[in-house]
């Protein structure tokens, strides 16, 4: 799961607009109700000049400054500094002859006017175009508060305002597609804390139990968000997302669910052993601990990469020095990897192929622009698998597909997730924001990866436990050349 995180600086004249507009739905409403109850035929009329009045009032009041275009990154804290210092100059081909530098786009993690805007989404233009007020139907707005005061008035217990306003919009984008959310302030701030790529998950553990029929959950972590929404071991777990939990699932199928980018959300279904059901959002702000792990077996080395991350390619080629032997052929085994940051896959694609279009991004107005690697490809000659499955997501897809449009290596596994979407985290003010979908993923050849994947050349099942050794198979296989051995200069 990528999510490109982006602030964009709000017009400071939003906030009255937002308040006057409140006003607006108010008069609305209370016109409607007093008029409505003398004369139904004058009430639209009546409301819609009450409505067009304020109306007026604000687009006179507040003029909307145009949008430069300028995105400013939120701060998401650091990656792990003890992979800061190790530049392209400190890891050599071991083989006497003089070294290949890595690309210098790589040797400063996060310098925001080179990597980490490569995979901004499209920028805007020219003014933001205002949309009159009036230009909801009054209709609509009066269905709203009196729907609202329903509720307040109706419902067996108490609401307050804020809940059920804060609902509706978390409904409004919810609706749009599953990756947007409304963020309050609670969620916004620990989004704020993680540093992009990190993994979060939720706190919970579950089994499935063939008497009874369900998953019950085993264990919940003390203080995790699974903990603060009081669910508890023997609960029963029934649904994750909009996917129904049956005796089909895995375990890892409901860790990998329950688990991604730190502070997205995740909404679930449950019960206290079969009673009433309810339904929680939970967000994964419990870190979990993504270590690179590499060894190897018959000179190839193989890599686990569990996420992608603004150092992710230091580290990787870091690996390929420790492992402190020839190697003739590399394995990156990206299951369960569920994405991270964009230009991190474009930097790791830069490793296998020189001057190369990697993904396509499509806004509204179709294709924006391609991303492409740097001039100089380190591994250039080295045979390349990949080994996904269907928890392969977001920049694993963008990795794996760049690599297998280009014929730069073959993907061995399952149908990958089919996450092809980029978010941006857009503040609605100091304390709220928005994620919100804004353009879409394509392979370097203008394919479409969200809710397809990105489909291997060998394809194995599910229940196969001997993927990494058929990987292994299709890479000796291929011509390999002599093995190159990577050291890291002395003191690093």
């Amino acid at each position: 799961m990528h999510v490109s995180l982006l602030q964009r600086s709000a017009p400071k004249t939003l906030a009255p607009i937002i308040s006057r507009l409140t006003l607006a739905i108010i008069l609305v409403g209370a016109t409607s109700q007093v008029v409505l109850a003398a004369t139904p035929k004058g009430a639209v009329i009546n409301e819609s000049k009450a409505y067009a009045q304020v109306a007026e009032e604000i687009q006179a009041a507040d003029e909307i400054p145009e949008f430069d275009g300028a995105d400013d990154s939120i701060d998401m804290g650091s990656d792990d500094s003890s992979y800061d210092d190790i530049s392209d100059d400190d890891i050599v081909e071991d083989d006497g002859a003089s070294s290949a530098p890595f690309d210098e786009a790589l040797a400063s993690s996060g310098d925001e006017d080179s990597a980490s805007n490569i995979g901004l989404p499209p920028q805007f233009s020219g003014p933001v175009p205002v949309v009159p007020l009036n230009a909801i139907s009054p209709t609509t707005l009066k269905t709203f508060v009196e729907v609202v005061d329903l509720v307040r008035r109706e419902y067996v217990e108490p609401v307050s305002d804020e809940v059920l306003l804060n609902d509706a919009m978390s409904g409004m984008l919810t609706k749009l597609d599953s990756h947007a959310e409304f963020l309050d302030a609670e969620a916004y701030e620990s989004l704020r804390a993680f540093t992009q790529g990190d993994v979060g998950e939720v706190g919970l553990y579950a089994e499935y139990e063939p008497t009874n029929g369900h998953w019950v959950v085993t264990e919940v972590t003390a203080n995790s968000p699974a903990a603060k929404e009081r669910i508890k071991v023997g609960d029963y777990l029934h649904q994750i997302n909009e996917v129904k939990l049956t005796d089909k699932k895995t375990a890892n199928d409901i860790e990998q669910m329950l688990t991604g980018i730190a502070g997205t959300q995740v909404e679930m279904v449950v019960s206290r052993a079969g009673r009433r059901k309810r339904t929680i959002t939970v967000q994964r702000n419990q870190m979990r601990q993504q270590e690179i792990m590499s060894r190897l077996e018959q000179g190839i080395a193989i890599i686990k990469l569990p996420v992608f991350q603004n150092n992710s390619r230091q580290r990787l080629l870091l690996e390929l020095a420790k492992l402190d032997a020839p190697i003739s052929g590399l394995i990156i085994d990206l299951r369960d990897n569920p994405g991270g940051v964009l230009e991190s896959a474009v930097d790791i694609a830069g490793l296998f192929m020189a001057n190369t279009d990697v993904v396509q991004i499509e806004g509204r107005k179709g294709v924006e622009r391609s991303l492409k690697t740097s001039p100089n490809a380190l591994l250039a000659n080295l045979p390349v698998v990949i080994l996904q499955n269907r928890y392969s997501a977001s920049a694993a897809e963008v990795l794996a597909s760049s690599l297998q449009t280009q014929k730069r290596a073959k993907i061995v596994g399952e149908i990958s997730y089919g996450k092809g979407s980029v978010q941006s985290v857009i503040p609605v003010n100091d304390e709220q924001a928005i994620k919100l979908t804004v353009a879409h993923y394509l392979t370097a050849d203008g394919r479409q990866i969200d809710d397809i994947g990105v489909t291997p050349d060998v394809r194995l099942e599910d229940n196969d436990g001997a993927w990494e050794q058929k990987a292994l198979a299709v890479i000796l296989a291929q011509p390999r050349p002599a093995g190159m051995k990577f050291v890291l200069k002395s003191g690093k």
